[in-house]
């Protein structure tokens, strides 16, 4: 580190403001030093041969601990206060997600679809780039770009797209985006990483489907750890990564994906006015009780996938008679299912959207939730919003809509797999009506605290700004050699002020 040199130059003989007198003859020059204070302890740190053994220990530790603080302090990001409304000034954003919010029906539909009606009414330009089939050409204002899809190999009716066509990429490129925000795990992601680092922009990746957990059931579990090594190469590539959950992001922490100062929380929320109590509808429960609108109705919405634990729901319903359940979504394990519940009092209504959904939601007793892999569970959720008590496992990121002060009052955990537990709950809540609706009350009025606005905030005016920040500071790590040839080879000049 080069010292600044101030030379007091008034005192110089040949200053036009000295004085002419014997006194002026003298020359004298005042020089100072601006160090650093770890160059200033290597300046005037005493010698270390005259340091006795027991000294030169803690002066060694005393370094270590100051070298430690900084560093940590370092790692992150300052925090920057923003005006609530306005916050950060407006910027380019390229959204890479797959399968497709607008087309595919996912845990994380409604989470992307409002973050992206947020983003673009907070002045923000956006562009979409997703899967090819049945998306629209826009939405609220951002561009959608198709990218051709295939369907995944285990798995159907999930289209994959790597998303690194001349077309998408000339496209990006034309839009110039300051960030770059992706879904992960999948294909597209990785199409997505090599465009940030080909256009050189801050990386944010957004994780939403557990599938180290998924896979056993669907494939083969010797590549559990193939799949954790893929997920540590595109995490630890990002700047920040964004989990829907503290129970995931402790997963991610704990399989040193990445550090853990670069997870960060997506706040949950849910759309209060489409899922609402105003919405249950008589016809409807009708219809999910297959005539018997008497009876306590048991409600599940989601995918119907064999890694959402739902054959568990039989046994539930084996030991509840006069109970009826009501399956609301389509998926792989469905036809298996039906054959399943074959004879029982369930209906499968397949897929509903918009009202029908809405009042799908309002219009059932309890809602039951016992997959072990959620990593959130918007349905929980949407099903509190409407009113409707949830009895789900406590697992996942379940544990975070319901956490420990709230069981018993919003809605009820069960241990996973554990029968007892989860039918003692439902009984709890199908024996009393006032019970029941009081809970329900409870629930609706805590998911009002909830909201995609807010959520999207402190993603666009925080966490943003720490994955810029986090991207400069990995930049100029990148720099630094070639800053320290180009040191050696032009050296600065002492700087020389007058006084």
């Amino acid at each position: 580190m080069n010292p600044s040199i101030s030379i007091s130059l008034s005192s110089l003989p040949f200053s036009p403001a000295a004085p002419s007198s014997s006194s002026s003859s003298r020359i004298s020059s005042s020089v100072s030093c601006s160090c650093s204070p770890s160059a200033s302890s290597l300046f005037f740190a005493p010698k270390r041969r005259n340091l006795g053994l027991k000294q030169r220990v803690l002066v060694r530790a005393s370094t270590r601990m100051a070298i430690g603080e900084v560093k940590a302090e370092e790692e992150e990001p300052p925090v920057i206060e923003e005006d609530a409304e306005t916050g950060s000034k407006p910027r380019r954003i390229a959204i890479f997600v797959e399968p497709s919010p607008f087309a595919y029906v996912s845990g994380y539909k409604n989470r992307f679809q409002n973050f992206i009606k947020n983003l673009r009414e907070m002045g923000d330009e956006v562009i979409v780039v997703t899967n090819h089939e049945g998306v629209p050409q826009e939405f609220h204002g951002a561009k959608i770009i198709g990218s051709w899809s295939f369907p995944c190999p285990w798995y159907q009716k999930v289209p994959l797209s790597l998303a690194l066509s001349p077309r998408i990429i000339g496209e990006v490129a034309k839009f110039k985006p300051d960030i770059i925000h992706a879904s992960s795990p999948g294909i597209m992601v990785f199409g997505a990483l090599a465009i940030a680092k080909l256009l050189c922009v801050p990386l944010v990746m957004s994780y939403h489907t557990h599938v180290p957990i998924y896979i056993p059931r669907y494939t083969f579990s010797w590549l559990v750890k193939p799949m954790w090594l893929i997920l540590k190469f595109l995490h630890r590539a990002a700047d920040l990564t964004l989990v829907p959950s503290a129970a995931i992001g402790r997963d991610l922490q704990a399989a040193r994906v990445t550090s853990a100062n670069r997870i960060r929380l997506w706040n949950k929320g849910v759309d209060s006015d489409n899922f609402h109590p105003r919405f249950r509808n008589h016809e409807m429960r009708i219809r999910l009780s297959n005539g018997e609108p008497e009876k306590p109705l048991l409600i599940h919405v989601g995918r119907l996938g064999v890694e959402k634990s739902l054959d568990f729901l039989k046994r539930v319903v084996d030991r509840l008679p006069g109970v009826r359940i009501a399956f609301v979504g389509d998926g792989p394990f469905r036809s298996d299912l039906e054959e399943m519940f074959s004879g029982m009092p369930a209906v499968f209504t397949g897929m509903l959207q918009g009202e029908e959904l809405s009042q799908a939601y309002a219009s059932g007793d309890i809602f039951v939730m016992p997959s072990e892999s959620e990593t959130l569970g918007l349905v929980v959720l949407e099903a509190m919003s409407s009113g409707v008590p949830v009895v789900a496992a406590r697992a996942g990121g379940i544990p975070d809509i319901i956490p420990e002060d709230q069981e018993g009052k919003t809605s009820f955990l069960f241990s996973p797999g554990d029968l007892d537990d989860c039918v003692s709950k439902i009984q709890r809540l199908t024996s009393s009506e006032e019970f029941r609706m009081a809970m329900g009350k409870a629930a609706r009025q805590e998911m009002e605290k909830c909201d995609w606005k807010a959520a999207t905030r402190k993603i666009r005016n925080e966490q943003y700004n720490a994955a810029i920040w986090f991207w400069r500071k990995k930049r100029a790590h990148l720099l630094r050699p070639f800053q320290w040839i180009s040191k050696r080879i032009f050296p600065p000049q002492p700087r020389i002020t007058c006084v």
